[in-house]
């Protein structure tokens, strides 16, 4: 498969090689313009899968190159994501944006995170356009259904633009509002409800990537014989908090409690969780949503029934495509990029099973059942040591923390001290050693994307002081696919945590270091 191009325009060099340290990666080609008029020659030459233009720049700025871009036929598809110093909050601003051709804006100075997560998204994008262009000169894909690809690719553009912002708008507000009232009497109900939006917002990431990592076989599922009901259970602890906000009743029907599958439990209760997820969003409400769990013909088949908006009969066959969306109920969900069913789908085919849809038509509800092979129930055994265990000492550690974005650093190393830990933070590769010789640190937590010396080469310079050999070194960043993890392994890193990084997770694993 070719490289994936993105643009950058910038009219300060040091600007351009910034965001190409932070964007570096394998398969990816970028090219470089300071002017406008260099990057329409660029995007005429090469076929660009996102371009990311600084707003500000003499002669042909931002807005006015983006404006030409839509007015030529070859570059008028291109994402744009503007970056600018500008007050994006300004609403004519951004009008002028969104009108120019912009599907999203990134604030200088620049999160790396932020900024690798969005391009992680077009580049995965492009990747899977890639892909649907070979079969289409294998296949022959006859023109009309090139063209209805072309326009998911164009809503789901538009969707995850707004998909990704609509939880950022009440973090924003919680914020603003503890920021001038932190101790009011809504101020524990502000905290709860910023927490559940960035659940909201790690989910659509994680969905996102999940579906990208099942299509290209890198998900490994850990099997083991599980129970149906413990799946349920789990299931329905995930979606409660929605179905309940909606008003909705839940009945679960299980005619059996005792019946066992060969599977992962977390995946099936995944999908389990995203089909009453569905529900939830696409009943009005104060419905009703029935689990429902039988045994026919040696297989397990669970059921999620809704009283919602129904499917259409046209729709009925392609509702678990990726990122496929009944047009006629958009006003009425809640959210989504048009992924959790296509990745119920893959998860249960994984295990063996089947999954499909019926309704019998718009504002008729909808039924959608899980088929899963059934295996005897395993020999039982003896149950855990129940006697009392001492509980192990605990002692504070002394942490280095390493991160080149300071807000980050800070955080952390609050949510350290408050958990019992002390820290001091760096912000550069370079600069971690020295600091290390030092503190002499009893845990180093480290970030990958760090400029000029990166995370590997840090932790690999770390591993070969003598001082440091068994010093446990965490990696803390925003690339967590399987891949990611081997390289961190390889590197001599001793534990892998993707930003971001719940206080819970992170209490866990120096649970482990600390007694």
């Amino acid at each position: 498969m070719s490289q994936v191009s993105f643009l950058l325009v910038d009219d300060l060099e040091e600007n351009l090689i910034s965001l190409e340290a932070l964007l570096r990666r394998e398969g990816l080609n970028l090219l470089k313009a300071r002017s406008g008029d260099h990057a329409l020659e660029l995007l005429l030459e090469h076929d660009v899968a996102l371009a990311l233009i600084d707003v500000q720049m003499p002669g042909l700025n931002g807005f006015e190159l983006a404006e030409l871009m839509r007015g030529n036929e070859r570059t008028r598809r291109v994402p744009i994501i503007f970056v600018t110093a500008g007050n994006t909050s300004d609403s004519r601003w951004r009008f002028q944006g969104y009108e120019a051709g912009a599907v999203d804006f990134i604030q200088k100075p620049i999160e790396p995170d932020v900024l690798r997560s969005k391009a992680e998204v077009f580049f995965e994008l492009y990747r899977q356009r890639q892909q649907i262009a070979a079969q289409r000169d294998q296949l022959q894909i006859h023109a009309q259904a090139l063209k209805d690809a072309d326009r998911r690719k164009d809503e789901f553009l538009a969707t995850l633009a707004h998909e990704l912002r609509t939880p950022l708008a009440p973090l924003r507000n919680g914020l603003d509002l503890l920021q001038r009232n932190p101790h009011g009497e809504k101020a524990g109900d502000i905290r709860n409800m910023m927490d559940r939006q960035l659940v909201h917002l790690v989910r659509l990431i994680d969905d996102l990537l999940d579906v990208s990592r099942v299509s290209q076989g890198k998900i490994e599922l850990r099997k083991e014989p599980v129970r149906i009901d413990e799946i349920v259970r789990s299931a329905t602890e995930a979606s409660r908090p929605l179905i309940d906000g909606a008003g909705h009743r839940l009945t679960i029907d299980m005619t059996e409690t005792s019946l066992w599958v060969d599977g992962d439990e977390i995946r099936l209760s995944q999908a389990v969780s995203n089909l009453l997820n569905n529900a939830a969003k696409y009943t009005p409400a104060g419905g009703q949503i029935t689990l429902g769990v039988r045994v026919d013909a040696n297989r397990a088949v669970i059921s999620v029934t809704d009283t919602g908006v129904g499917i259409p009969d046209n729709m009925q066959a392609s509702v678990f495509q990726l990122f496929t969306q009944i047009d006629d109920h958009l006003q009425r969900s809640q959210g989504g990029l048009g992924i959790g069913l296509a990745l119920v789908r893959q998860l249960v085919e994984m295990h063996g099973g089947s999954v499909d849809a019926f309704s019998a038509g718009p504002g008729a509800g909808s039924r959608f059942t899980i088929k899963l092979p059934l295996v005897p129930a395993p020999a039982r055994t003896h149950g855990p040591d129940q006697s009392v265990v001492p509980a192990p000492s605990f002692r504070p550690l002394k942490v280095l923390v390493v991160d080149d974005n300071p807000i980050i650093a800070d955080t952390l190393g609050m949510m350290l001290e408050d958990i019992g830990h002390e820290f001091e933070a760096v912000h550069d590769g370079r600069e971690a050693l020295d600091a290390a010789r030092h503190y002499h640190p009893d845990v180093i937590l480290l970030d990958i994307g760090l400029p000029g010396m990166n995370g590997y080469e840090v932790c690999k310079a770390f591993r070969g002081e003598a001082e440091f050999q068994d010093t446990p070194i965490i990696a803390q960043t925003g690339w967590g696919q399987d891949r990611d993890k081997e390289l961190a392994t390889e590197a001599g890193f001793s534990f892998h945590l993707t930003k971001p990084i719940p206080l819970e997770q992170l209490q866990k694993v120096f649970s482990t270091l600390s007694t």
